[in-house]
C-alpha cells in the first residue's frame, strides 16, 4: 500500500465522519413532515454518508482479494461504487419518506444497480 492509497482511505473516512455529523444534525434538528427540502437535503446527506463510509472498505476488500496490491482503477472503481451505494441508499429514503417503498421496488433498484455496476466493471 502506497502512503497516497492510505491518504485517500483517511480523506474518505474524514469525509465520511463529516456527512454522519451533518446527517445526525439534520435529523436531529429539522421535520421533514414541515419542509419538502429537507427531506431531499437529508436524502443526500445520508446516501453520501453510507457512500463515503463505503468506499474505503470496497477498496480494502480489493486490495486484499489482489494479495495486497494496488491496480490501476481501483479507487475509481471502488468511488464508482460508493456511489451506487450512495444514490440507492439516499433512493431508499426519499421513497420511504413519501410513503412509497415496498420490497419489490427496492428488489427492482438493487438489481438495477447490480446490473449497472456488473456491465461498468467487465474487463475489456
Amino acid at each position: 500500500m502506497e502512503p497516497r492509497d492510505r491518504l485517500i482511505n483517511i480523506a474518505t473516512l474524514v469525509a465520511a465522519a463529516i456527512a454522519w455529523v451533518a446527517a445526525g444534525v439534520i435529523i436531529t434538528t429539522q421535520d421533514p413532515r414541515t419542509s419538502g427540502q429537507v427531506v431531499f437535503i437529508g436524502a443526500i446527506v445520508i446516501g453520501a454518508a453510507f457512500g463515503l463510509t463505503a468506499t474505503p472498505v470496497l477498496w480494502l476488500t480489493v486490495f486484499s482479494r489482489h494479495a495486497r496490491i494496488a491496480y490501476r482503477g481501483d479507487w475509481i472503481r471502488a468511488f464508482r461504487r460508493g456511489g451506487w451505494i450512495a444514490f440507492a441508499i439516499a433512493l431508499f429514503v426519499l421513497l420511504r419518506l413519501e410513503n412509497a417503498f415496498s420490497l419489490p421496488i427496492a428488489l427492482f433498484i438493487l438489481v438495477i444497480v447490480g446490473v449497472a455496476e456488473a456491465t461498468l466493471s467487465v474487463d475489456r
